[in-house]
């Protein structure tokens, strides 16, 4: 089984990086050529196929995350991102969570929820329909996938509620897909407006809207790990953490930001493997909000030896087939390199990458603060900016933070200097 616990990592060349990857996934000369040598993974003909009104491509930085061991087994995973300090943060806080055996992590079925709104109906009459004719329903839902009742997936049942609104009571069919490996979406919503004119006809109200809730209560992802009390820095870093967890978990102001750092691993990795990053976050602060307050999305704690537990649980929507790999080489690659079979599989080292991330984050605000590792990578970047070269960047940046003058113009004029 190969190791993802890959030694200094970052000093290796481009070239070095490329084969240490290629080496634990297997890719083929063919896709080390993609990562190498392409425009990104999206040419604009293809581009202009998948949105409208194209006028180019945008490239993000592909890297790669070390370290990971979840459920077992070992993983490299990509991340798309643009923030410096975060893949170096998930590693660091992966490196850590393997001592003590790494990620441990579930995923529940991959459930999806579709929604049809109903108004002007007799609610008590329509209940009462809906519930006699609730097999006719997923029949007529099933009907439109037959690759997913082929593999006994597909629509498994049909609810209601009743809401209030300002426009009077509306009553809302949902139906629970299981949509296997894919996503979902599509599926759901050619169900939700199959099935529209039959609730029509047996309520005699009327549909309006027809289409799936991404808030993907029905695919929880429960993550744990153990972070060594050493490790981490000792029994005083370990109660700092947990304090720091505690103003995040109330108030909302901190809880944000908290959260956006679980983000910023979970996203990154959707990103390379495209998936829906945007319905992924929507779902992920909504359960954030879930008792009525927006707190923590992970949560954090010691245990008996004064060890360090993290614990995250997100809504995760997500899927290996469909989507845009088929049309996206590097992602398609990024996905070979991951190496996950399903869907689950997936969501799990996604919600594994947020909270290793979470960790990193949460343990720099409590001991040496944020900005000293992230400032250096800036410091980078904006050497880069100023027009170093490769050979001039390490030495710009030295100078920068030694003169704390960490700025464009700070940069230029070090340039200058040399």
């Amino acid at each position: 089984m190969p190791d993802s616990s890959i030694s200094r990592f970052f000093e290796k060349s481009r070239r070095e990086r490329l084969d240490v990857v290629a080496s634990f996934a297997n890719l083929t000369d063919e896709e080390l050529d993609i990562l190498q040598n392409t425009d990104g993974g999206v040419s604009f003909d293809k581009a202009d196929k998948m949105i409208e009104n194209a006028i180019g491509t945008f490239a993000l930085p592909l890297g790669v995350a070390t370290n990971f061991k979840i459920n077992g087994k070992d993983y490299v995973v990509p991340m798309v991102i643009e923030e410096p300090s975060v893949i170096a943060a998930a590693s660091k806080g992966a490196k850590i969570a393997r001592i003590k055996g790494g990620f441990e992590v579930t995923a529940e079925e991959s459930f999806s929820i579709g929604q049809i709104q109903m108004l002007d109906v007799d609610i008590p009459f329509a209940l009462e329909q809906i519930k006699n004719n609730s097999e006719k329903i997923l029949e007529l839902a099933n009907s439109k996938s037959n690759t997913l009742s082929k593999m006994d997936k597909g629509a498994k049942e049909v609810s209601c509620k009743e809401i209030d609104t300002p426009s009077g009571k509306m009553l809302i069919v949902e139906l629970l897909i299981d949509v296997g490996d894919a996503m979902g979406a599509n599926v759901t919503n050619t169900m939700c407006e199959a099935v529209s004119p039959l609730i029509e006809e047996i309520t005699g109200g009327r549909a309006l809207l027809r289409i799936l809730s991404n808030y993907s209560t029905r695919r929880l992802v429960k993550a744990k790990a153990t972070f060594e009390k050493n490790a981490v820095g000792g029994e005083l870093v370990v109660d700092n953490i947990i304090a720091a967890f505690e103003f995040a978990d109330n108030d909302v102001y901190r809880a944000v930001t908290h959260n956006k750092g679980v983000m910023n691993g979970t996203i990154a990795v959707a990103n390379a493997v495209g998936q829906d990053s945007r319905a992924i976050e929507a779902a992920a602060n909504a359960y954030a909000a879930k008792s009525g307050n927006y707190r923590s999305l992970s949560k954090w704690s010691k245990d008996n030896d004064g060890n360090l537990v993290g614990l995250l649980e997100i809504p995760l929507s997500v899927g290996v087939v469909g989507g845009i790999a088929n049309v996206h080489s590097v992602s398609k690659v990024c996905a070979k390199i991951l190496g996950v079979s399903s869907a689950q599989e997936l969501a799990c080292v996604m919600t594994a990458t947020g909270l290793a991330q979470n960790y990193s984050a949460i343990r720099a605000l409590a001991t040496e603060g944020i900005q000293k590792g992230h400032m250096r990578l800036h410091a980078r970047n904006l050497a880069a900016a100023a027009g170093a070269t490769t050979d001039q960047i390490d030495e710009i940046v030295h100078k920068m933070i030694v003169e704390k003058k960490i700025s464009l113009d700070g940069a230029k004029e070090l340039l200058e200097q040399i």
